[in-house]
């Protein structure tokens, strides 16, 4: 089997080049650099079977020789990243799903889409099914996102139903784990950031707001398991397990030793007060529930972080 991966040299899709390539498959990574970095494919460069290729889905996508499946997994996913850049965004979310969705379709692919818990926006349905059709803001700042991955799940179902292209869409709940990128502006590696250096940690509003935090292998497993699923999608892929935003900042500082405290600003626009999946369709359909818990994922990042970022610095 050969597979290509867009956003490949990012967190998510590093992660799933590693597992596919342990499963015995070829794969090609298609990344701008945007917010990916060469060094989340140190480890895989070496490894039979494993091409990178530093381009812009954007702007169009060719590979050659035979593919089997397309994994579009590109886009700026932090908030300070897709506010940096909202037309990037758009574009890899609106352009770049048809450019992938159109190499599928000539290779005769599947083709797979790293949608987003996002697409919930501010959600009114706790915890949220995959029948909730969300609560975004369409003029809102971070709608050059959730807007995005909407469009992109429309567009995947349009080819899917006028072409015939088999497609997966996994709707991916907040993600933690090694590879984070350092200044990524998310709560778990904002908050390690600022523990490892015994600086406050910066809690938006009063801390309240609940995220659930799924650790990056259970992920992983997830979207593998959705992949060899008889189902289209879209599915959840999260942790059910609701934490406030304040307790994890707690557990980091407990997690990493620091003596940091934790200090409150303000929130930003339409930041949603609760965030956590309906997990019984990935039960189901594949018998897929995270394993990891909280504290032990934060263990292996903060570990990971303390020797990774040092030695960036050093």
């Amino acid at each position: 089997m050969r597979a290509v991966v867009t956003g490949g040299a990012g967190f998510l899709g590093s992660h799933l080049c590693a597992r596919l390539l342990d499963e015995g498959w070829q794969v090609v990574s298609v990344d701008s650099l945007l917010t990916g970095s060469d060094a989340n494919l140190e480890g895989l460069r070496d490894r039979p079977g494993f091409d990178a290729l530093h381009a812009d889905v954007s702007r169009g996508l060719s590979v050659g020789g035979e593919i089997d499946w397309v994994f579009h997994f590109a886009s700026p996913a932090s908030p300070p990243d897709y506010l940096r850049n909202p037309i990037a965004t758009l574009d890899v979310g609106s352009l770049g799903t048809r450019n992938a969705l159109e190499l599928a379709r000539a290779k005769g692919a599947g083709f797979y889409l790293a949608s987003t818990s996002e697409v919930y926006g501010d959600p009114q349905v706790h915890p949220q099914p995959e029948s909730y059709w969300g609560n975004v803001n369409p003029v809102g700042p971070r709608s050059v996102y959730d807007e995005a991955k909407r469009f992109a799940e429309a567009l995947t179902m349009g080819y899917h139903r006028e072409h015939g292209v088999p497609v997966r869409i996994v709707r991916i709940f907040n993600t933690y784990g090694p590879r984070m990128r350092r200044g990524d502006g998310r709560a778990v590696p904002t908050f390690i950031e600022q523990a490892l250096a015994g600086e406050p940690l910066t809690v938006h509003g009063d801390g309240s707001q609940t995220r659930s935090l799924c650790f990056v292998d259970d992920l992983i497993e997830g979207i593998w398991r959705l992949l060899n699923a008889p189902v289209t999608g879209p599915v959840n892929v999260g942790n059910p397990e609701e934490v406030t935003i304040r307790e994890l900042a707690e557990r980091i500082v407990a997690a990493t030793g620091s003596a940091s405290e934790l200090t409150f600003v303000d929130r930003p626009v339409d930041d949603p007060e609760q965030r956590c999946p309906d997990i019984s369709f990935a039960r189901s359909a594949t018998g897929w529930e995270p394993r990891v818990s909280l504290d032990e994922g934060l263990r292996h990042t903060v570990a990971w972080a303390a020797a990774a970022w040092a030695a960036a610095v050093g």
